[in-house]
């Protein structure tokens, strides 16, 4: 493995520090559905994603989904490990969207490294900065744009990903991604498929005029 791939502050670590992240990182494989963190307490450590797609998302009290952010090749999951980072207070949920191979930095072997390496606790706050600005970007898409655009930029990053016009997703998929009630999702597609922006079939959604879906995003 090499972990410079996930860490820019790999070469700055001492020989021993180095060694001993390589000894204690174990692999994780996980298939798409699997729920990797729950939101509890128990802190299962730093997630690096070698290949997959994760899913982080928090739940209201009504036990309403909605997606705060996905992680890709070779991205970080921080909030697994968050009981070793005692300022940040954000209960929330990783599952694997695809499935995925993981490394796992153990909780204890990370929070050492955060107090003994400076480099090593600024990247961290860099992470911890960028993923709080993506959350308040989705906050604020939340607050003042209408449901009818968010869903259209939805379904076109939902194209993007798979790399196909034909996106094999559910209604009740589309609610928990977007933090809303299937009947509110079904009502608005049955209307992109009345304006043939979208065509829809059973478990599948077909983007029939992307350049529609793009204006309306805009």
């Amino acid at each position: 493995m090499d972990f410079s791939d996930f860490f820019p502050f790999w070469h700055k670590l001492t020989a021993a520090q180095q060694e001993k992240l390589t000894e204690v990182t174990h692999p994780l494989e996980a298939k798409a559905g699997t729920l990797l963190h729950d939101g509890s307490g128990e802190c299962m450590g730093l997630m690096l994603v070698q290949t997959g797609q994760l899913r982080v998302y928090t739940l209201s009290s009504e036990g309403r989904e909605i997606t705060l952010y996905r992680l890709f090749d070779q991205d970080i999951c921080l909030f697994s490990a968050s009981c070793v980072m005692p300022d940040v207070q954000f209960s929330v949920m990783v599952e694997a969207e695809k499935d995925c191979r993981i490394l796992v930095v153990p909780s204890c072997l990370f929070k050492n490294l955060m107090e003994d390496s400076a480099p090593v606790a600024n990247y961290i706050n860099q992470l911890i900065s960028g993923r709080f600005s993506e959350v308040m970007w989705l906050m604020e898409q939340i607050m003042w744009k209408s449901f009818d655009k968010r869903l259209a930029a939805f379904l076109l990053e939902e194209s993007r990903l798979e790399n196909s016009p034909v996106l094999k997703i559910t209604h009740e998929r589309i609610a928990n991604h977007m933090g809303t009630a299937r009947e509110v999702v079904t009502r608005m597609l049955r209307y992109f498929q009345s304006e043939g922006m979208v065509r829809l079939t059973r478990g599948a959604i077909e983007l029939t005029d992307e350049n529609a879906l793009q204006a309306l995003e805009e």
